[in-house]
């Protein structure tokens, strides 16, 4: 299939100027990490200028792990966000309570190594507004994402939801045509495939990933 029309998140931007370089190069999202452990990790102030760079169409996106209200709206008080990233084991009752408290739109990670991670995503799928499809970590992980693993992406070749969603796991310039084609995803997400190091996405290595998307 072409891949053309095809939407692309970046996430873990860290810098005021990734957001120019996204838009020019027609991204669809940006994502920003409020979680300390990762490499990508903002604080507040960091992620409001990297936030108020963001041109009319470029989605914000913040990505929490298990995060409490006093982190999301210390948060939400300062950085603009367009969606909230959930990547933890945040239950569907904790996604009606944010949905409720910040009316954003919700985007649930869903990690898959198996058949037996599957039945999450339909769990998901009816409380969501956005699902992510990403490789579950391995067992003991510093990070519930962005580790540059894939999963079998056959494992969900053909399946549909009632919902948005995007492909994430170890995609970059080299196998994202390839992940579309297997799985007919509309949206996909890269972190760590676009970076020079863990942190520091580099803009070469976005426009060659954007450039084989739209060229797939």
């Amino acid at each position: 299939m072409n891949a053309q029309g095809v939407r692309v998140k970046i996430c873990g931007i860290t810098r005021p100027d990734d957001m120019a370089v996204l838009a020019r190069l027609g991204a669809a999202y940006a994502g920003m990490v409020f979680f300390a452990r990762s490499p990508r990790a903002l604080t507040i102030a960091q992620a409001r200028a990297i936030a108020l760079e963001a041109p009319p169409g470029l989605a914000r996106v913040g990505l929490f792990v298990d995060a409490d209200d006093t982190l999301i709206d210390a948060v939400l008080d300062e950085v603009p966000l367009d969606f909230l990233q959930l990547h933890g084991s945040e239950s569907p009752e904790r996604l009606s309570a944010l949905r409720a408290r910040h009316g954003l739109p919700l985007i649930k990670a869903v990690g898959v190594a198996g058949v037996d991670d599957l039945p999450a995503l339909d769990l998901y799928a009816s409380c969501a507004d956005m699902l992510l499809v990403d490789a579950r970590p391995a067992p003991g992980a510093a990070l519930p994402g962005g580790n540059g693993l894939a999963f079998d992406w056959r494992l969900i070749a053909g399946r549909r939801w009632p919902l948005p969603w995007l492909l994430a796991g170890g995609l970059n310039a080299a196998n994202v045509a390839q992940a579309i084609h297997l799985t007919g995803a509309r949206q996909v997400d890269v972190s760590s495939g676009v970076e020079s190091a863990p942190g520091v996405k580099d803009h070469a290595k976005i426009a060659d990933f954007l450039a084989a998307v739209q060229g797939g």
